[in-house]
């Protein structure tokens, strides 16, 4: 995985120091993000759950996602990934929670959406963000700078 161990050290540590946990809702990352936040030794003080949903069925019925805003926006977009958020962050009863929801290729991407456009969502009990970000690469690329980025959201609310 490409994520800077200084980055996951650093991320759970301060949720250790907190005493908060977090969650995550993955589509085109599949697990990925939830294995870098158990990679560590002592994760279970800080993860205690995830989600992949990589069907759209999957994302109504693990993390309450409307099928009109799935039908309406696309799997791949803020609206949804917000909802995914939330949909985890209170299934999981997380203090934070981070969602995925993208497009790592070879094959699936469009003009308006090409391969390696993802989006993330991090909710907390307060507020939702969701943030667009492009990646190059393979598609074990994409898939690993989503997850290194992801890491680096939640980092940088943890740490501001």
């Amino acid at each position: 995985m490409n994520t800077s161990i200084s980055t996951l050290e650093a991320v759970t540590a301060r949720l250790a120091e907190l005493g908060h946990t977090v969650t995550c809702a993955e589509s085109c990352t599949g697990g990925l993000l939830a294995g870098e936040l158990t990679r560590l030794p002592g994760s279970s003080q800080w993860f205690e759950t995830g989600y992949v949903t990589y069907s759209d069925q999957a994302k109504q019925q693990l993390l309450s996602v409307n099928a009109a805003t799935l039908r309406h926006y696309g799997a791949v977009s803020e609206e949804v990934v917000r909802e995914m958020a939330l949909g985890a962050l209170i299934a999981a009863k997380a203090d934070y929670a981070l969602s995925i929801s993208g497009i790592a290729g070879p094959d699936g991407g469009s003009e308006a959406k090409p391969v390696g456009t993802v989006w993330f969502g991090f909710a907390t009990k307060q507020r939702i963000w969701a943030k667009q970000h492009h990646f190059e690469g393979n598609r074990d690329q994409i898939r690993a700078q989503a997850v290194a980025f992801a890491l680096l959201f939640l980092k940088r609310y943890l740490f501001r």
